[in-house]
């Protein structure tokens, strides 16, 4: 074997969440011999474990329903948003070859969408935005059965206190909208139906592994390999040991974000991320070996923000567990207050701008003035809704602080009763009002939509907090991924300081430079970019030819 490789192929492709699996079918359709290497024990990644919508402007599901949307309206939707630092030559790029991405994954592999119906862009009222929804697609149920004993290797979100963690059948509109009878539920769970990321992944695998695409689990890429200035190859760990791994045509670098790099997040964010939602191995691999060698870096200071909740006594692989907050902040009857028992956001924003909101500085006390903060709600609002993913009443120890009044409550959070007081009576008044003059909130169309479905209007998330006990669970500033890492060019190709691509080295998903700047432009705004640059990278690596000396 040339240059003493432990193993070749043509594509060498590492990590195997949406944006990894995607680069490596469309690698093998084209007809390039295909390796995935996956540093965890399971496939899939964050991908997996996420809701698995793809926000894809102009995609081809919007003609059944009557959606109208261009390329114009995409744009312009994103340029609004872009405080002008978005590359829009990127961004242009994912608008424009986002549905062929889609085409082509439901013709290559089981994989199919429909469209959420309803779900608005994040911020529908700018130019160009969605209100009606339509450009956030839901994979339909995938059936596990027909991966084999690949089924059960794809990452779930199995915590120490739940190792068997239950994988619900039903689409990411079924379980917000109302999930089917107990009957149907009980027949999908028997043929292992998965909906969600789950489904995503599961239909991406087994279009790989229809096409012949090798994946190696347990295996850690450490270092690019270099022919001058061509990637070749990388240096690999796993259990049997050191592996050289070289690449006749590229490498593809999906490894996901930096999020649990301490040293990384400290060099590069540009405020407090304590919780990421993530999974653990998001430690920056792909971001260090691309520095390595030379690659230009953009979008560092991003991330995919979203205010999580600690889980007292849960871990993941010997992380920290945390969850997103979302239903549980929109919802009627709850509001987020800071350390001084005051409001300091709209909370039924989209995730992603709210999170931005804990990165405010308050320069008098030298401190980030809104991490940690609370969300504080009364009893009825605990028995009627979900909080952090359980039930009511089957929320861990320690999750929920309670006390009969909200001065009391303020003692147990340590903020001061007077301001909590305060905040919850001036609440009360503008959710009785119908209306939210501090923040907005339930004035634009996204604010409702992930409240209570059985209300109207700003009532799906205006509701009063007054029935004790009154109950806060702790919110920290989190992320599903960061976004920043190399830059690549419209074809996905890594570039170097001078702006010239290294030959060999592609990028896609967090592990690149995210191609919508800190826009997130929908449900599914992070993984629409992610498979659509996956998509670029495997069809132009396929067709790759790099210059060797071996």
């Amino acid at each position: 074997m040339a240059s003493g490789w432990d193993l070749e192929t043509d594509v060498l492709v590492l990590g195997s969440g949406g944006a990894g699996l995607t680069a490596a079918v469309c690698a093998a359709v084209e007809g390039a011999r295909v390796l995935v290497l996956e540093r965890a024990a399971d496939v899939g990644g964050t991908t997996a474990t996420s809701g698995g919508i793809l926000w894809v402007p102009n995609n081809p599901h919007m003609s059944a329903l009557a959606l109208d949307d261009s390329r114009d309206d995409a744009l312009a939707y994103l340029e609004s948003l872009s405080l002008g630092v978005m590359d829009m030559e990127l961004a242009a790029a994912f608008v424009d070859h986002a549905p062929e991405m889609i085409r082509f994954l439901e013709a290559h592999t089981p994989l199919k969408f429909h469209v959420a119906e309803g779900y608005p862009d994040y911020h529908p009222e700018n130019p160009g935005g969605k209100p009606g929804g339509g450009r956030s697609l839901d994979p339909d149920l995938f059936p596990f059965a027909d991966l084999g004993p690949w089924a059960e290797r794809v990452n779930r979100l199995r915590t120490d206190l739940h190792p068997q963690a239950p994988v619900a059948p039903v689409t990411l509109m079924e379980m917000m909208r109302g999930a089917p009878g107990k009957e149907t539920l009980a027949e999908r769970s028997a043929r292992d139906l998965r909906g969600m990321g789950q489904a995503l992944v599961g239909a991406l695998l087994a279009g790989c592994l229809a096409h012949d695409v090798a994946i190696r689990t347990g295996v850690r890429a450490r270092e690019l390999i270099r022919d001058g200035h061509a990637v070749i190859g990388v240096r690999a760990e796993s259990a049997e040991g050191t592996l050289r791994i070289g690449t006749r045509r590229g490498v593809v670098l999906a490894t996901g974000g930096f999020e649990w790099n301490s040293e990384l997040v400290r060099a590069f964010l540009r405020g407090p991320l304590a919780g990421p939602a993530s999974v653990p191995e998001n430690e920056g691999d792909g971001l260090l070996m691309a520095m390595a060698v030379g690659a230009k870096l953009d979008n560092m200071s991003e991330a995919w923000w979203m205010p999580t909740i600690p889980i007292p006594g849960d871990a993941v692989r010997g992380h920290p567990l945390y969850r997103i907050c979302l239903a549980e902040r929109t919802l009627p009857g709850s509001i987020i207050v800071n350390g001084k028992g005051r409001r300091f956001v709209n909370e039924a924003a989209n995730y992603n701008d709210i999170g931005r909101a804990f990165h405010t500085f308050d320069p008098t006390h030298f401190a980030f003035e809104n991490n940690p903060a609370w969300l504080v709600f009364d009893e009825r609002f605990r028995s009627r809704y979900p909080i952090a993913g359980f039930l009511p009443g089957q929320a861990p120890e320690g999750l929920i602080e309670s006390a009969a009044t909200l001065a009391e409550l303020a003692a147990r959070i340590d903020v001061p009763a007077a301001a909590l007081e305060a905040t919850v009576e001036r609440f009360n008044r503008y959710a009785a009002d119908g209306a939210d003059p501090e923040f907005q909130r339930g004035v634009s169309a996204y604010d409702g939509y992930n409240g209570d479905a059985s209300l109207s209007g700003a009532a799906r998330t205006l509701g009063v907090l007054e029935e004790g006990p009154f109950h806060a669970v702790r919110i920290v500033s989190g992320t599903l991924g960061t976004k920043g890492g190399p830059k690549t060019d419209v074809r996905g190709r890594v570039l170097d300081l001078s702006g010239t691509p290294i030959p060999g080295l592609y990028a896609a998903g967090n592990a690149m430079a995210g191609p919508t700047g800190m826009v997130y432009g929908g449900a599914g705004g992070t993984l629409g970019p992610a498979l659509t640059f996956g998509y670029l990278a495997g069809r132009d690596a396929a067709h790759a030819a790099i210059g060797r000396n071996d």
